[in-house]
């Protein structure tokens, strides 16, 4: 006959487990709450300091570390590995999420060269040199030049951000297409080099209609996912609006994994699938990039903070001179090397592709791509990744911190355009032909000093609301608009790109 014990008996053994388990991940919660308030504080100081936020996202992980003076346990590849993973994923589709097709669309066969031909260019000169720098093998070699081949906008960014600095033309719109482009190319390269290193019997011509493969089945499923999930997110017509992001949290999900069970490549799907999402026919769309962008934030600080855990910084010391080396290499042959190389038939002149070539900053994939020879078991993997880190930190503090002087130099700069935070949402029906953009006045705009009745705008075109400086002005028709102004403007999706030629003819929104 079962008796329930008595009160009194049960407390010790609930003791016992809270003490054994519920405190540690008590403790396990108090560090990751502490070091996520320290790099978000980190950040807020980055933007002063004209640092990119990623180094202190880096070294704060380092600090942390079992070297420093946190002194965390932690040497888990794998874990950094999967965790470096699931941020690169949610970044690609935030990064395609928030992109606009009408500005990336006049630089996509450039973005595309840099980020296939121009991986390649600098994988093979990155790889000639660590040959015989480092005395490898040419797989081996060419490992490490996959490792460091792509490149990482937001960390451009945010160093021109806080700068104030913005560039000329349709620089931008290039990096950031390249940038969300060109991490599928570099973890073909990695993966399949790796692979090629463990079986030596495959023939390495076997990896050109894989990579086709791989990027053809990216591409479509991407797309096929994409338009489902804008359609799914419409219909289903949800109770509360806070479901809405997991429906896109389970698209990204579902996209990846797919994806790559399918032999296709997982992260340009997701890259592609927020493309589609983002420029279709959605409702909470405002809400959905904020989300997003929020969430990409959040999982790029913890990648980092993982990444610089795994970090030794005794280690680092011994590969200083062939890492400065190498990175010194990369930063003023390869990279413009394969700017210039894949740019070849592109319309655009030295002081632009220099300009390119500047701001390749390496960042979050590269130390990513560092973990793969780690699970692998590569013999030499230690040695690859602490060069990769050291590549990446150096890149960062020599290119990020130089990127204004560079772009003055080179008078490329322009006034960063600051989009404003409208308190409004507008969620359209699924079938409207209506949209509400954000349109700046930069300076030079002929609506510049003009009023609102005199712009000659498109019939469909309503301006809903004007920022200017830290006011929102309800306007009329005899308003008078004036440059750094911010027009919320709602007007029929067909006629978009005629609002832009008029108010903003040089295609400056680039810069946005």
């Amino acid at each position: 006959m079962w008796v329930r014990p008595a009160l009194p008996a049960r407390l010790p053994a609930r003791a016992r487990v809270h003490n054994g388990v519920m405190g540690s991940i008590e403790h396990t919660l108090l560090a990751s709450g502490i070091l996520l308030l320290a790099a978000i504080l980190g950040s807020k100081a980055s933007s002063k300091l004209g640092v990119p936020a990623l180094l202190l996202f880096l070294l704060l992980g380092m600090l942390a570390g079992s070297e420093g003076p946190g002194g965390i346990p932690f040497s888990n590849a794998q874990i950094s590995q999967s965790l470096g993973i699931v941020a690169l994923i949610f970044i690609l589709f935030s990064g395609g999420f928030g992109t606009h097709w009408s500005v990336i669309k006049p630089v996509l066969w450039e973005g595309l060269s840099l980020a296939t031909l121009g991986v390649v260019f600098t994988v093979a000169a990155v790889g000639c040199f660590a040959k015989y720098a480092l005395g490898l093998g040419w797989l081996e070699a060419i490992l490490v030049g996959s490792l460091v081949s792509s490149t990482d906008a937001a960390a451009v960014f945010s160093v021109l951000g806080s700068s104030g600095v913005g560039l000329k033309g349709r620089i931008k719109p290039l990096l950031e297409l390249e940038s969300g482009s060109n991490d599928p190319m570099a973890v073909f390269l990695t993966v399949a080099l790796i692979q090629l290193y463990a079986h030596p019997e495959v023939s390495a011509y076997r990896l050109i209609p894989q990579f086709f493969l791989e990027m053809g089945v990216g591409a479509v499923l991407g797309w096929l996912i994409g338009k489902l999930t804008a359609a799914t997110i419409n219909r289903l017509n949800l109770e509360s609006d806070g479901l809405y992001p997991a429906v896109t949290v389970a698209c990204v999900l579902l996209t990846y994994s797919l994806t790559t069970m399918l032999h296709g490549s997982g992260f340009l799907a997701v890259y592609v699938a927020g493309l589609v999402v983002g420029n279709g026919d959605l409702i909470h769309k405002r809400s959905l990039i904020r989300f997003h962008d929020g969430l990409a934030w959040l999982v790029q600080i913890g990648m980092f903070l993982t990444l610089g855990l795994l970090v030794f910084p005794s280690r680092l010391l011994p590969v200083a001179g062939v890492s400065l080396a190498l990175s010194a290499f990369l930063i003023f042959v390869a990279r413009p090397a394969g700017v210039f190389l894949s740019l070849l038939f592109a319309k655009r002149g030295v002081r632009e592709k220099l300009l390119i070539s500047w701001v390749g900053l390496r960042g979050a994939a590269p130390i990513v791509l560092a973990t793969f020879p780690l699970v692998a078991g590569m013999p030499k993997a230690d040695l690859f990744f602490d060069i990769v880190f050291f590549i990446v930190i150096t890149s960062v503090l020599l290119q990020g911190t130089l990127i204004p002087q560079v772009a003055r130099w080179l008078r490329l700069e322009a006034p960063e355009e600051r989009s404003r935070p409208f308190p409004l949402e507008f969620a359209p029906p699924t079938k409207s032909m209506s949209e509400l953009v954000e349109i700046p006045l930069p300076d030079g705009s002929p609506a510049s000093g003009r009023r609102v009745a005199d712009l000659g705008l498109p019939k469909s075109a309503l301006i809903v609301l004007v920022g200017r400086g830290e006011d929102f002005i309800a306007p009329r028709g005899t308003t008078v608009v004036e440059s750094g102004d911010q027009l919320l403007v709602l007007a029929d999706k067909r006629e978009i790109p005629d609002l832009y030629r008029l108010l903003d003819p040089e295609g400056r929104r680039g810069n946005l």
